[in-house]
């Protein structure tokens, strides 16, 4: 179904969608992965509004992987556990700081951003051991309350890691993901139905993009089953934290919002899912041009406020 993109999207949303195609071009894909990093790096600098005043950031390793960690004036018993999107191809530290640290001083809480290894030259299942070892070392580095939160391939990621948590009988990590952000994450849905065939050439995401990072990212493997690779591959939805999944309207991967939802809450867990009407994949870079993605990113800080209590946000 050919959808009509000028009328679900308003103006704030096409002044981002232009801005990102002035360094980030729709045919990206086709370039090689250098230079697809290259123009990404140069988008996200585009789209850098900086960092709040009163934070401390540094540079520190986690488990042998690094990370950076942003700080509030005052120490918070909370850590957001962040891994960032990019097809798990492209993206950084850098790509995604001022997100990181608008979310630390939003919420007070102390941030960990992961710089896990990416595709090609590291394909899954690295991206998740990374994921996986970092956390291992922040968890047992703090005391309080750890919220998984990522976007895109981060919100793979930090979901994998939920679910990898379960089985480990260790007293620094058992209880302590008290939450799960997931914002428009790619968790390995149904792609013959639902936002897969309503949106497959959406603004900002396609699923010509999505085909080829994820053939990066296997390296030719198969990875049917693979909850790592995937989440909604799991067989087991039972003792998840609180989940949240934000996803955009116009999206491909919208659909997995709602199927994991129903995943989570079929076997007793708590899980919301919400669709931003009028947004699209990538949205989170768009928070300052847009009132729809403003008021988005204040769903998420609500969100991380509520999960570091083990509760649902009223959204």
């Amino acid at each position: 179904m050919m959808q009509d993109y000028q009328a679900l999207l308003d103006d704030e949303i096409w002044a981002f969608l232009d801005k990102t195609a002035q360094f980030y071009p729709p045919d990206a894909v086709d370039l090689t992965v250098q230079e697809q990093r290259a123009v990404y790096d140069r988008m996200c600098v585009a789209f850098d509004f900086g960092r709040p005043d009163g934070l401390r950031v540094s540079d520190i390793p986690f488990g042998g992987v690094p990370c950076r960690i942003y700080e509030n004036a005052e120490d918070s018993a909370t850590t957001v556990f962040f891994c960032h999107g990019g097809g798990f191809v492209v993206g950084g530290l850098d790509s995604h700081d001022s997100v990181c640290a608008d979310i630390c001083a939003r919420t007070g809480f102390k941030v960990v951003a992961v710089d896990y290894r990416m595709s090609p030259e590291h394909p899954h299942p690295d991206d998740f051991n990374d994921a996986w070892a970092a956390f291992e070392a922040v968890a047992a580095s703090t005391q309080g309350p750890i919220v998984l939160c990522g976007d895109s391939a981060g919100g793979n990621l930090v979901a994998a890691v939920a679910h990898h948590a379960r089985g480990c009988i260790d007293g620094r990590i058992d209880g302590r993901i008290t939450g799960q952000l997931l914002i428009y994450p790619g968790l390995g849905g149904d792609m013959t139905k639902g936002s897969y065939i309503d949106h497959p050439e959406a603004p900002g995401l396609t699923t010509k993009d999505m085909a080829f990072y994820s053939a990066i990212r296997a390296g030719g493997a198969d990875k049917t089953g693979d909850a790592t690779w995937a989440p909604l591959h799991d067989s087991d939805f039972s003792g998840l934290p609180a989940t949240v999944v934000l996803t955009a309207q116009c999206d491909p991967l919208s659909s997995d919002g709602a199927a994991y939802r129903d995943a989570v809450t079929a076997q007793g867990g708590k899980a919301v899912w919400l669709e931003e009407k009028g947004l699209v994949h990538g949205h989170l870079r768009a928070r300052r041009m847009s009132a729809k993605a403003a008021l988005s990113f204040d769903r998420s800080i609500a969100s991380l406020k509520a999960l570091s209590l083990g509760q649902l946000p009223q959204l």
